[in-house]
């Protein structure tokens, strides 16, 4: 069933199209016949866990549960958050901390990285503004209690 993927600390979006995915990654993109979320699922698996699993861990550690970013692995703080419903096939998942900007051109949402690359979204402005905050805060979180567990360590 389709060629196998990682996610990995060069990967910046999966853009979900469907039944397959153009594999964003810093220095390149290519086709993959999967759906962007069974990446992600693969992707958790192979770190240790499950997208639902790591959708249960974000729920805890900042209340959200619909839409929620996800830590696909916690030591390279590799985050994603979905651009739609998981569920769909035309879900994309963007990765929180290579988006340089977005901003509305010929009624589309115009996401572009901070490698250059740009992508357009069928999403509001103010959907993707507060998945980039959502994936922020998770982000904070995450640094706080990792911060809480070296300063625990060294007393």
């Amino acid at each position: 069933m389709g060629q196998h993927y990682e996610i990995n600390n060069k990967t910046i979006a999966l853009y979900g199209m469907t039944n397959k995915t153009r594999v964003y990654e810093e220095d390149k993109s290519f086709i993959v016949d999967k759906p962007a979320t069974t990446i992600m699922e693969e992707s958790c698996s192979y770190f240790g866990s499950s997208l639902e699993g790591r959708k249960k861990g974000t729920e805890n550690l900042i209340g959200v549960s619909y839409k929620a970013p996800i830590i696909v692995e916690e030591s390279n703080l590799l985050i994603f958050f979905p651009t739609s419903s998981p569920k769909g096939d035309d879900c994309s998942w963007i990765r929180s901390d290579k988006v340089d900007r977005f901003y509305y051109k010929n009624n589309h949402l115009v996401l572009e990285f901070k490698n250059g690359y740009k992508i357009f979204l069928k999403v509001s402005y103010e959907m993707m503004n507060k998945q980039i905050l959502r994936a922020t805060r998770l982000e904070h979180v995450l640094n706080d209690r990792k911060n809480q567990i070296i300063t625990t360590k060294k007393k």
